[in-house]
């Protein structure tokens, strides 16, 4: 079948990013899901939190873009506010000093597994996610800087109705992310085959400056560890989705 095809452009963490989508998975899977929102929230009342998890090279923080900016150019949609969950890393002073248990039970320093779902502070983001839902209070949420590769706290004011995080580890099951879940009013899970990871994660890190055989290292020790924990250890989302290798989006069959 033939998809028709549409591009937006978009500033993410400081860099211009273009979004492009079918307009058969706008009009069957985003804007639906956003009407889901919108109505969801107008019977709960209350602020709306929202998590989408997918592993690296799913395109997460174009995609929550993407939707901010939609249902805020749809006058039938509640507007979507949009953060990330990268600001919840341990901050870099601490990732220097410190070790991170793995799942073989071997020890590495934090710094060589940064990105890691041991490497972020569960608890932090725990007390933050419990404060959106006080409809009334203006919550500072921490930001990423990609600069200063540290965390900065109290950068975002989050205020909207609908407040939609991404991250990597949203829907982990392990046994300090397994709880993280119960603060979501509604999940979303974006799943593809690593394959097609890879090569994105691959090609992005030669954008970068790597070579494509220190590229594929990084991946071996890196990105590709955390794409294989991130798809086996998360759980569906209320909504789950699969990314295929052309960038197409699928609702998963039940």
């Amino acid at each position: 079948m033939t998809q028709t095809w549409n591009e937006w452009v978009f500033d993410v963490n400081g860099f211009p990013i273009t979004a492009r989508y079918t307009q058969e998975n706008i009009n069957e899977i985003f804007r639906p899901f956003l009407k889901k929102l919108t109505e969801m929230q107008k019977a709960s009342g209350r602020r709306l939190i929202v998590f989408l998890a997918a592993p690296p090279a799913t395109g997460k923080s174009t995609l929550v873009n993407f939707l901010s900016w939609y249902s805020a150019n749809d006058p039938e949609l509640t507007d979507v506010q949009s953060v990330g969950l990268d600001g919840f890393h341990y901050h870099q002073d601490y990732i220097l000093t410190h070790d991170a248990v793995q799942p073989d039970g071997s020890v590495l320093p934090m710094k060589k597994v940064k990105g890691s779902p041991e490497t972020y502070d569960v608890a932090h983001f725990i007390d933050k996610a419990r404060e959106l839902r006080e409809e009334s209070h203006v919550t500072l949420w921490p930001e990423y800087s990609r600069k200063l590769h540290d965390v900065i706290e109290d950068q975002i004011p989050v205020t909207g109705k609908i407040v939609l995080v991404e991250g990597n580890w949203l829907l982990f099951q392990d046994e300090r992310w397994g709880h993280v879940r119960d603060l979501a009013d509604y999940t979303v899970f974006i799943s593809a085959k690593e394959e097609s990871l890879r090569g994105r994660l691959i090609e992005r890190k030669m954008k970068g400056g790597l070579t494509r055989e220190e590229a594929e290292d990084f991946y071996r020790t890196g990105d590709g560890v955390n794409v294989r924990r991130t798809l086996a250890g998360s759980s569906d989302g209320d909504l789950t989705l699969l990314l295929d290798s052309e960038g197409v989006f699928h609702r998963k069959k039940a």
